[in-house]
């Protein structure tokens, strides 16, 4: 067996000493599993290295494939930076083992350069440790920048808390005062239309039931004119007029087929004395004074007058008539939101309003108060409390034949022991609808 060579010789165990140790400090694995670099007893060999570095390999291969299939951007990173962990550990366990087996048989380049690759693989887990730190410390600063930012944020919005809630306070002082101002507007208003209420009543004072009288009677002839009108919509918009007057007085018996009209008087009357109240709180004698009503409702659109005419006139013609009359619902739709149209059918409307809505202030202040009464259908008439329409007296037979009352045309009133009478459409049975001429 020849001796080494004298000449610069090689220390294997100076150089597995000094590789491992610095190995152990910079990784500071636990001893990994390697195959045994002695024959075994009984003559068989140890495992080759592509058998240990095969199942290494397919183990690390195995748990590569745990990863989720749909990771997020973030996580994307993380996995890179884990797979080139594991890579360089990999390399680092070849790079090791291959210096194992180099030393059986020794061979001082296997040696080396096994060496070389553990070394290489150590700086590579040490560029990974240094690339994680400054990772860290970027996330670190990241997360300052943005802890100041909001802090900085947070002082801003404190800041402009405390204006708010400055301003909240100046503004419930303020709120406070115009309170008071409210509650003292309030009473003056009260007393204003105390007094006003009570002038009205004055001023009234001079008026008695003959004055009454002749409103009611006014009022009966305004709802008479109206319904002109209408009965003429109704006829130019091909309206069955028969049909209608039965559809609002059923089985009535005219003397006359013309007295049907008295059914539409009808029809409006109890809609504009629905809901009559003697409780107005407010005259407002100044609507009376001007002589156009829409000029009155423009002067005064917040009056009680205003608010009588939009209710009214809502109640009495029906959305079906309207579009039947005019093929659309704009005058509903004005008169619904406090706008009162300029045309002949709407002017009509308001001055037969304007009667019934002084007529009820008028009620509301006479001594003794008014009240009124009405008329049932199918009552025996009495000349005490009712008339018949004049057209209707020359059909009268003699004064003691019995007459039934087949609808109320327009309300009756008390004032007093006064009586205003009820004006009643009768029949005895012997009238005939007749056709018109």
């Amino acid at each position: 067996m020849e001796d080494a060579p004298s000449s610069k010789p090689l220390k294997p165990s100076s150089i597995i000493s000094d590789r491992v140790s610095k190995f152990a400090k910079v990784s500071r694995f636990r001893s990994i599993g390697v195959f045994n670099t002695s024959e075994d007893l009984d003559g068989g060999s140890s495992p080759s290295l592509d058998e240990e570095v095969g199942s290494s390999n397919d183990d690390f291969v195995f748990c590569a494939s745990k990863v989720r299939s749909k990771p997020t951007e973030v996580e994307n990173n993380g996995n890179v930076e884990i797979l080139k962990l594991f890579d360089a550990l990999l390399a680092l366990k070849l790079a090791y083992m291959k210096l194992q087996e180099a030393h059986i048989p020794y061979d001082p380049e296997k040696i080396r350069a096994a060496d070389e690759e553990v070394v290489s693989s150590i700086e590579t887990l040490c560029s990974i440790k240094k690339a994680y730190k400054e990772n860290l410390l970027k996330e670190d600063n990241t997360v300052s920048a943005c802890s100041a930012l909001l802090l900085a944020e947070i002082h801003v919005k404190e800041k402009a808390l405390e204006k708010l809630k400055s301003r909240a306070k100046n503004k419930g002082k303020e709120v406070a005062v115009l309170r008071r101002e409210l509650q003292e507007l309030e009473t003056r208003n009260n007393g204003i239309a105390e007094e006003i209420n009570k002038r009205e009543k004055e001023s009234f004072k001079g008026l008695n039931h003959y004055s009454f009288e002749n409103i009611v009677k006014a009022v009966g002839k305004a709802i008479h004119d109206f319904a002109k009108p209408l009965i003429a919509l109704m006829k130019h918009s091909e309206w069955d007029l028969d049909k209608a007057a039965s559809a609002i007085q059923p089985s009535v018996v005219y003397a006359k087929r013309s007295h049907k009209k008295y059914a539409f008087e009808a029809y409006v009357a109890r809609r504009m004395f629905h809901g009559f109240s003697q409780n107005q709180p407010c005259f407002e004698e100044n609507v009376m004074k001007l002589d156009d009503p829409i000029a009155a409702l423009m002067e005064y659109p917040q009056s009680s007058f205003a608010e009588f005419c939009r209710d009214k006139y809502l109640l009495v013609v029906h959305r079906d008539m309207e579009v039947s009359f005019f093929g659309n619902l704009d005058h509903r739709s004005f008169v619904a939101n406090g706008i009162h149209p300029h045309t002949p059918f709407y002017r009509a409307f308001v001055r037969m309003a304007r009667f019934v809505w002084y007529l009820q202030g008028f009620s509301a202040f006479i001594e003794p108060r008014a009240e009124i009464f009405g008329v049932k259908e199918g009552s025996d008439f009495s000349n005490f409390y009712m008339e018949i329409p004049k057209e209707l007296e020359e059909y009268k037979s003699l004064v003691g034949e019995r007459y039934k009352v087949e609808f109320m045309v327009m309300p009756g009133f008390k004032i007093g022991e006064t009586l205003i009478k009820s004006q009643v459409y009768v029949s005895n049975g012997g009238f005939s609808n007749g056709t018109a001429n």
